[in-house]
């Protein structure tokens, strides 16, 4: 006769007991007989109440689905001859994405003749990174992938900081309702 081991509704050892006698259990105390770990020798089941235990898992589901921080990568895309102004007009929205938190990916595309010249785009990288090396700082180097060459920035860790104080927590404590919070000083 197969058997189980039986976990009790508080969490308490049974020991291992008969199917037919679990269900008989959970029969008469009102509650559902949950395997718990079916690969073990004998099979581990719980008495609980099995709605009960959905909801809780839901919530916590919920719960670090809420905690959990969001990475945006934002996408810039450049050639290796720019002009000027326009360079600065990119640079000027990674600026904006760095301020606002957020990692941007950085890809040179090129074309023709231009692939034989890979240092002119290697040096369009360096020159970003140090424009806005205030703001964030490489995260990985400038690579070459087939025709493009990719660079990641991220913003420096206090750039995160002041956007979660601007949503109203701080990251490091929580604020006082008579106080200002300190991004608001700035």
């Amino acid at each position: 006769m197969p058997e189980v081991r039986l976990v009790g509704p508080a969490g308490e050892q049974v020991g291992i007991v008969a199917i037919g006698e679990a269900l008989r259990l959970a029969q008469d105390s009102d509650l559902d007989l949950v395997e718990v770990a079916p690969m073990a020798r004998p099979p581990v089941c719980k008495l609980m109440d099995y709605g009960k235990f959905k909801y809780e898992a839901a919530q916590k589901a919920r719960e670090s689905r809420k905690n959990q921080v969001l990475t945006v990568i934002k996408e810039m895309k450049l050639r290796p001859k720019i002009d000027p102004h326009d360079y600065e007009t990119k640079k000027g929205h990674v600026v904006r994405f760095l301020k606002a938190g957020d990692k941007v990916k950085i890809t040179i595309m090129f074309r023709g003749r231009e692939q034989s010249r890979p240092e002119l785009g290697f040096r369009l990288l360096q020159r970003l990174g140090e424009d806005v090396q205030e703001l964030g700082y490489v995260e990985s180097a400038p690579k070459q992938d087939g025709r493009n060459m990719i660079m990641v920035l991220a913003p420096h860790k206090s750039a995160g900081d002041l956007r979660k104080a601007a949503q109203g927590g701080s990251p490091d404590q929580p604020v006082a309702a008579d106080q200002e919070p300190a991004a608001a000083e700035q």
